[in-house]
C-alpha cells in the first residue's frame, strides 16, 4: 500500500478521465476506513483482488458505503462507493474496514 497519490490527486485525475466513475448502486452500510498505516492508504480497486487496477488510496477515516462482500483467497473483498462521492465505486479489504 505503500505510495498511493494523495487522494486529491487522484479524485482529479479520474475527473479528467472518466475512469472507473459508474452508475451508483444501492450501497447500504457505511463503514469507515480504519487500520491503515499512518503513511499508507487503503487501495480502492477495480475488482476483488490485488491483480486489479487501483483507482484511488483512501487514508484512515473516508467513509465508505458497501454494497456487498465476497471471499476471494484469503481476502474478503467489498465491494464500496465513496460516501461524499457515491459514483467513485470499486472493491477493498475488508480487513481495513469498521461499521460505524
Amino acid at each position: 500500500m505503500r505510495g498511493a497519490l494523495p487522494l486529491t490527486l487522484v479524485f482529479g485525475v479520474l475527473a479528467g478521465c472518466g475512469g472507473p466513475v459508474t452508475e451508483a448502486v444501492d450501497f447500504r452500510e457505511r463503514f469507515e476506513v480504519y487500520g491503515v498505516e499512518e503513511d499508507d492508504m487503503l487501495k480502492l480497486r477495480g475488482g476483488p483482488g490485488i491483480g486489479f487496477d487501483v483507482y484511488a488510496g483512501l487514508p484512515n477515516g473516508t467513509i465508505l458505503r458497501v454494497d456487498s462482500c465476497q471471499q476471494t483467497g484469503g481476502t474478503r473483498w467489498c465491494k464500496v462507493a465513496l460516501d461524499r462521492a457515491p459514483g467513485l465505486t470499486g472493491h477493498v479489504s475488508a480487513a481495513y474496514l469498521r461499521e460505524l
